[in-house]
């Protein structure tokens, strides 16, 4: 019998994982796991790697919405589980371990998956999002059909990982970095290391960004290139761990960012208000605390409702004297 590749035991741990996950820890399950763990050393790692994707993401309570100057941040800690699976912490959708293979994963409004790629790289997919991989000897390719992605790529020079957005494509051969699609345009920001970014539709070659970079390129392929630092970067890639990281947000941005995650959209009812700037930590799947800490934050009336929250009194023509 061929001996099996490290890659098919990849493969196969992240199945059995995702057994576990759907089926439980019960006696029947493990004593298969046993078995096929036994018939090769290799499988137990392979295991431990996939079981060790799953993370408890513990942040303390965000703090509240603070205007103008900035509050101080409370650090979030992450815990990796690697001796068995654990449900994730409350405010984020259940982690999916995937080992894939030209599949596609799609995330729902609210739901934010962590998926390791059968080449040893891991993307976080966030909310309303789409992805299809392609992960081959010789190519390593995302297509990202919607929303937004994060990748953590395995060094490997021979197959430089290149993801795909419309018209425009990120290159990189072993780093970290997002991007994300919307109507205006494509955003990329770099982690770790460094990725050449190119636009079919622009006159440009590929540019290069280095971490703590930003690149935004919009649809007729002009591109913009802008430091945020690495704070910054930490900041926009917050929805990682189910937060939302307000640094001097615009009202109308901050909502934006939270009907992104949620089907309980904020209204802002009185567009005076939209330019009004926050800062402060919150959860992705809490647009009724943030609601509530700009009504103190401001003074203004909110409005809650089982299908939206409405910020402020709208400013209508009920407003003036009868003449």
């Amino acid at each position: 019998m061929a001996r099996q590749s490290a890659a098919e035991i990849e493969r196969e741990a992240v199945a059995w994982v995702m057994r576990l996950d759907r089926e439980g820890r019960n006696d029947d399950l493990l004593a298969e796991i046993e078995a096929w763990a036994a018939a090769d050393p290799r499988r137990r790692g392979a295991l431990l790697q996939a079981e060790a994707a799953w993370a408890l993401l513990d942040a303390p309570d965000p703090g509240g919405a603070t205007r103008s100057p900035p509050a101080r941040y409370q650090p979030t800690r992450r815990v990796v589980i690697a001796g068995g699976l654990s449900a994730v912490a409350a405010g984020l959708a259940a982690t999916l371990l995937i080992g894939l293979q030209g599949e596609r994963v799609t995330t729902i409004v609210g739901e934010i998956r962590r998926v390791p790629l059968a080449d040893g790289s891991t993307a976080a997919v966030n909310s309303g999002s789409s992805i299809r991989v392609v992960i081959s000897e010789r190519q390593r390719t995302v297509s990202l059909d919607e929303g937004e992605a994060w990748f953590q790529v395995a060094h490997d020079p021979s197959r430089p990982f290149e993801v795909v957005a419309g018209s425009v494509r990120v290159r990189a051969i072993g780093t970290a970095f997002s991007v994300r699609r919307g109507d205006s345009g494509t955003e990329i920001l770099v982690s770790e290391g460094t990725v050449a970014v190119e636009a079919v539709t622009g006159e440009s070659g590929a540019l290069r960004i280095s971490a703590g970079g930003r690149a935004r390129v919009d649809r007729d392929g002009r591109a913009s290139v802008a430091p945020v630092g690495a704070s910054g970067v930490d900041r926009a890639l917050a929805w990682r761990s189910g937060k939302i990281d307000l640094a001097n947000e615009t009202l109308a941005e901050a909502a934006a960012e939270f009907n992104r995650h949620n089907r309980r959209a904020i209204v802002i009812a009185d567009p005076t208000l939209a330019g009004e700037r926050f800062h402060g930590l919150f959860r992705t799947d809490d647009p009724e605390g943030f609601a509530l800490s700009v009504r103190r934050s401001l003074n203004v009336p909110v409005t809650l409702s089982a299908e939206e929250i409405r910020i402020g009194r709208p400013q209508t023509s009920e407003m003036r004297r009868p003449g």
